[in-house]
């Protein structure tokens, strides 16, 4: 089967930027979540980063002209049952994401593709929870999804060939590059990334250094172009506190455990940019270390 139509669940931050790429691409996008504001806000999000494609010459205003005009949305979970691929884009919660994949089932035609964007969780787990498990896979998206470019794809014990082969031509017709990896928690990126950013949590925890501190030496010493606190921010602490929870409770190794001042930000609501604070206080005209 060739993909031609692509159901988004989502339409958050990973969501928008998938129905994003794909557009561009020339595929038919369905957008869909529980909340029409959530759709309103994501389709003027997409608008706006497209125009700003467009003033950077990276597409034409024609490209980003048909882009738009292939993006639905739609507040019905059904309504994505005729698409040929479908991602699920829903926050980082497996109870979530298996609740989706149960409700959304029974409406699928029997060739499509499930998918998941899952950073961390088991795609074997996710997959065994639908009535097709050799046609699930982890497509696992970087952020920001129409500027970074790599798509890593995770088959489940029971993905087969045909699935694998599928989405890495979707990848391709994309312009990103695929990297496969195997069905461990938190895969390649986050099993490496997630580790860093929560040694950098401890290290502010144990007054090694303050924000500030911490993300200019990581900056200037490594020469990363943002800082771990920061990119944690950027990221969302809730999303990388449930991703080492994923680590900690699927290896069982004490290394991977949540540094409890990471568990406090995220008690406090402080989940980063999204939020209006983390590690740093983004409420004023320029980002406050927060201690």
């Amino acid at each position: 089967m060739t993909v031609q139509s692509v159901g988004v669940i989502g339409a958050g931050q990973m969501g928008n930027g998938i129905a994003h790429v794909f557009a561009v691409a020339g595929y038919d996008v369905l957008l869909t979540d529980i909340s029409q504001d959530a759709l309103n806000k994501a389709i003027a999000l997409i608008d706006r980063n497209l125009e700003r494609q467009v003033a950077r010459d990276k597409i034409t205003a024609e490209v980003k002209a048909t882009a738009m005009g292939h993006i639905r949305t739609t507040l019905k979970l059904s309504d994505l049952g005729q698409c040929d691929l479908v991602i699920e884009a829903a926050t980082e919660r497996e109870t979530v994401k298996q609740a989706i994949f149960e409700d959304l089932v029974p409406h699928l035609k029997p060739e499509t593709i499930l998918t998941s964007n899952t950073s961390s969780i088991s795609i074997t787990r996710l997959a065994s929870r639908t009535d097709r498990p050799e046609k699930f896979m982890g497509f696992h998206f970087m952020n920001p999804v129409p500027v970074m470019q790599l798509v890593e794809l995770i088959r489940g014990i029971a993905t087969d060939e045909a699935t694998y082969r599928e989405l890495h031509a979707v990848v391709e017709k994309l312009g990103k590059t695929s990297a496969t990896a195997e069905d461990f928690p938190a895969f390649i990126v986050n099993r490496i990334l997630m580790p860093m950013i929560n040694e950098a949590v401890y290290t502010l925890y144990e007054g090694v250094g303050s924000v500030s501190s911490i993300d200019s030496a990581m900056k200037l010493g490594t020469n990363h172009p943002m800082g771990p606190l920061e990119l944690a921010d950027f990221i969302g602490l809730d999303t990388c506190l449930a991703i080492m929870n994923v680590l900690h409770d699927g290896l069982a190794d004490t290394k991977y455990r949540p540094c409890p001042l990471l568990t406090k930000y995220v008690e406090a609501g402080w989940l980063g940019r999204k939020t209006g604070r983390g590690f740093y206080d983004y409420r004023g005209d320029t980002p406050v270390p927060t201690r």
